[in-house]
């Protein structure tokens, strides 16, 4: 009885949902200030002027972060039953850790043992990289992240459409400036792999000057290019405003029911 009223603590201060107050719990704003840490140490270990010197602060402040992360994930596995996204499945603690914040979660830890395990440099760089996942962590605290996520689900087909459309205006870019570059710039459109690249950092309005057709050809379909990448590129900003207004404006019509109801 008393590990269940335990449990039953745990899960209110780890999910937000079930916090009853407005805010953070104590729990979640510890962690958010730790998620902080733990992102800008990344960061600054990776300039040798800061890190020289300071290995050892460091490789135990990685080790302490990593042991707090551990057991947040640890507790998030043992208080899932009480989360109404998975109490009613078969195996709640399974189908929580196979989900993709439960995934988050463990590959934030990851790196840690293995920075701790004398891994090779490209595999440490290569985790210490990984340590900015733990910036993704903070989604589960805010409910705009939530907004966000459910944007984003429920326009998936839009956006997917829309990702589509931009592959293949890219395809067909790279290939047009092909036919009109490729004799007088074989090194950077002499191949349509070679003027894909071209065709990516235009329609992305990056534009990174490397490489610019020289042709009347070239450059007259380099400009209706150019215009097209623009109009596919604003497509999605429109169904996402749309999409994250709705998701912004069910949310507070709930919490005025909650409100309401509790009145």
């Amino acid at each position: 009885m008393a590990a269940h009223a335990l449990r039953k603590a745990a899960y209110r201060q780890l999910e937000p949902s079930a916090w009853p107050k407005k805010g953070l719990s104590p729990v979640n704003l510890f962690l958010v200030v730790l998620i902080v840490i733990a992102v800008i140490s990344a960061v600054l270990e990776t300039e040798p002027m800061i890190a020289s010197g300071n290995d050892d602060f460091f490789k135990y402040l990685e080790l302490g972060l990593g042991v707090v992360f551990l057991v947040e994930y640890l507790a998030r596995v043992w208080v899932a039953v009480d989360n109404p996204r998975f109490a009613k499945a078969r195996y709640p603690r399974l189908r929580y850790m196979v989900s993709p914040l439960a995934i988050i979660d463990l590959l934030a830890v990851i790196p840690t043992f293995f920075a701790f395990g004398g891994a090779p440099s490209l595999a440490l760089r290569f985790f210490r990289v990984l340590r900015m996942l733990r910036l993704a962590k903070l989604g589960r605290t805010s409910d705009a992240w939530h907004d966000i996520r459910e944007s984003i689900y429920e326009r998936r087909h839009e956006f997917g459409l829309i990702l589509g459309l931009l592959m293949l205006t890219i395809l067909v870019s790279g290939s047009l400036l092909y036919v009109a570059e490729a004799e007088a710039q074989p090194d950077k459109f002499g191949s349509i792999p070679r003027a894909l690249w071209w065709a990516i950092v235009t329609l992305t309005t990056v534009g990174y000057g490397d490489a610019y057709p020289v042709t009347v050809l070239g450059r007259v379909l380099a400009g209706l290019i150019a215009i097209t990448g623009v109009t596919v590129i604003a497509l999605p900003t429109g169904i996402f405003a749309a999409s994250f207004s709705d998701a912004m404006d069910r949310r507070r019509q709930k919490a005025n029911g909650d409100t309401d109801g509790a009145a």
